[in-house]
C-alpha cells in the first residue's frame, strides 16, 4: 500500500514533497480531524542504517512522546505499518525555518531577536528541566509558525541524560551536530557535558539571528577552533549591536565550559529581558530572573566573524545549512542566509560531526580521528573582549546550505 492510500485510511490527505533523503522524506497532508495542514515525517525501515534505527530513531520517538511545549513543534501521532515504514504527524512550520527567514529578510532588529530567542531559549530550558539534550540546535531546525514564533524540531540527535550515583549528568561521546554550530569540545572529540553543548549552539543562533551572518567559518575548522578557544568574537560595525547583546553572545560562546552560561542565566540575561512590547502573547512571560553571572573580567577586542576574528580583512561566508545527519529530514526547509568574507567569496558549505555508532557509554568511540582525543586537556584562553571590526564588514560570513559530510577534528589547533 502506498503511503497516500497508508495516510487516507488514517484520515489525512498526502500534499506536497518538503524534504526527502535515502531513508526518509518529509510531505504536508491535510488533517481531516484537525481541520489543518501537518507534516507527515516517513521512515523506510528498510533503507535505514542499523545504528539509527537500533539507537537514534527510538530516542528520537521516545522523546518526541514526552514533549509538550508552545515553542516545540507538536508531535501529534506516530504510527507504523506492517511493511515497516514508520509514520510521525507533526505540526508544520508554515513560514519555512529560521535560516530561510534570515537569507530573505537579513539580520533581525534587537527587538524581534529578543523575542524570537525567548521563546527558544524557553523550549530548551523545558528540556533541559526533563534531562533531555537536542545537540543539533542549528537555524534549520527552527521553525515559524504563521505568527512566525519559534518552534524547536528535530530532535534526531537528542537523547535524555544519564546520572551517576551521586545525581551528576554523565558525559556524552557521541560527537553529533554540525561544525559551524558545534561547541569546541566537541569539536576535538572530548568527552563533553550535553547542556553546556546546547548552550554554544545557542550563542551561535543569536549571533546569527543578529549579525546576519556566521560567528565561525567552518571551512577551515583548525583555524575555527583556534579562534574559539582563544574567545574571540568579530561583531560587524554595522549592525550597531547593543553591548547587553553582544555580552550575552560572548558569554554562550566562551570556550570554558566551567565558565559558559546555562539556560537559567541565559533566561536572566539584562537582553532577555522583556522591553515593553517586546514579547507577543505566544512568546510568554519571561522566566523570574535566576542566578544572575557576575560579569566576567573584560577580555581584548578581536575581529568579529565565526571563522577567525583576526586583524585579516573580515569574510563573509554564507549561513551554513547544516546537513543532515544520520536521520529522517524535517519539513520546511529552503535557502540560507548571507555571510561575510574576506574578498566576498562563498565559503564551502559546513560539515556536519556524524555521531558515533555505538553506546552513549564509557565503550562508546567517536567517529571522530583519534589525533581528537589529544585536546582533552583545555588550554588557557587569554582574555579578550568582544570587538566589532576595524573595516567594513557584515559578519564572518554569508548563509549558506551545508551539506552532510564527515567531520575531522583539526589536528593540534
Amino acid at each position: 500500500m502506498d503511503d497516500a492510500a497508508v495516510l487516507k485510511r488514517r484520515g489525512y490527505i498526502l500534499g506536497i514533497n518538503l524534504g526527502e533523503g535515502s531513508y526518509a522524506k518529509v510531505k504536508s497532508a491535510y488533517s481531516e480531524r484537525l481541520k489543518f495542514n501537518v507534516a507527515v515525517k516517513i521512515i523506510d525501515r528498510k533503507k535505514a542504517p542499523t545504528d539509527f534505527l537500533e539507537k537514534f530513531l527510538p530516542r528520537e520517538i521516545e522523546i518526541l512522546i514526552m514533549l509538550n511545549h508552545r515553542s516545540i513543534v507538536k508531535t501529534y501521532e506516530i504510527f507504523e505499518t506492517s511493511e515497516g515504514k514508520v509514520y510521525i504527524i507533526m505540526e508544520l512550520g508554515v513560514q519555512g525555518d529560521l535560516l530561510d527567514f534570515i537569507k530573505t529578510r537579513g539580520a533581525l532588529q534587537e527587538e524581534d531577536a529578543r523575542k524570537k530567542f525567548h521563546q527558544l531559549s524557553s523550549a530548551i530550558k523545558y528540556c533541559h528541566d526533563l534531562d533531555i539534550v537536542h545537540r543539533d540546535l542549528k537555524c534549520e531546525n527552527l521553525l515559524l509558525d504563521k505568527d512566525f514564533n519559534i518552534k524547536l524540531s528535530d530532535f534526531g540527535f537528542a537523547k535524555r541524560c544519564l546520572r551517576d550515583e551521586g545525581g551528576r549528568l554523565a558525559l556524552s561521546k557521541t560527537f553529533c551536530g554540525s561544525a559551524a554550530y558545534a561547541a569546541p569540545e566537541v569539536l576535538q572529540g572530548i568527552p563533553y557535558q550535553p547542556k553546556v553543548y546546547d548552550i554554544w549552539s545557542l550563542g551561535v543562533i543569536l549571533y546569527i539571528m543578529v549579525c546576519g551572518s556566521m560567528p565561525y567559518d567552518d571551512s577551515n575548522v583548525k583555524k575555527m577552533l583556534r579562534i574559539q578557544k582563544e574567545h574571540r568574537i568579530n561583531f560587524p560595525r554595522s549592525k550597531h549591536l547593543t553591548s547587553e547583546c553582544k555580552d550575552l553572545i560572548y558569554r554562550m560562546l566562551q570556550p570554558d565550559v566551567g565558565r559558559r552560561l546555562q539556560i537559567e542565566e541565559v533566561l536572566s540575561h539584562p537582553w532577555v529581558q522583556p522591553r515593553a512590547g517586546d514579547l507577543s502573547k505566544e512568546g510568554g512571560g519571561l522566566l523570574a530572573p535566576e542566578a544572575r553571572r557576575t560579569p566576567e573580567p573584560s577580555r581584548t577586542a578581536v575581529p568579529s566573524r565565526t571563522p577567525e576574528l583576526r586583524a585579516e580583512p573580515p569574510r563573509t561566508p554564507e549561513l551554513p545549512r547544516t546537513p543532515e545527519l544520520p536521520r529522517t529530514p524535517e519539513p520546511s526547509r529552503t535557502q540560507e542566509p548571507p555571510r561575510t568574507q574576506e574578498p566576498p567569496r562563498t565559503l564551502a558549505p559546513p560539515r556536519t560531526l556524524e555521531p558515533s555508532r555505538t553506546s552513549e557509554h564509557s565503550s562508546e568511540k567517536s567517529t571522530l580521528p583519534p589525533e581528537s582525543q589529544e585536546e582533552a586537556e583545555p588550554e588557557e584562553m587569554p582574555e579578550s573582549k568582544p570587538q566589532e571590526e576595524t573595516g567594513p564588514g557584515q559578519g564572518t560570513g554569508q548563509l549558506e546550505p551545508m551539506e552532510r559530510r564527515s567531520l575531522k577534528p583539526p589536528q593540534n589547533p
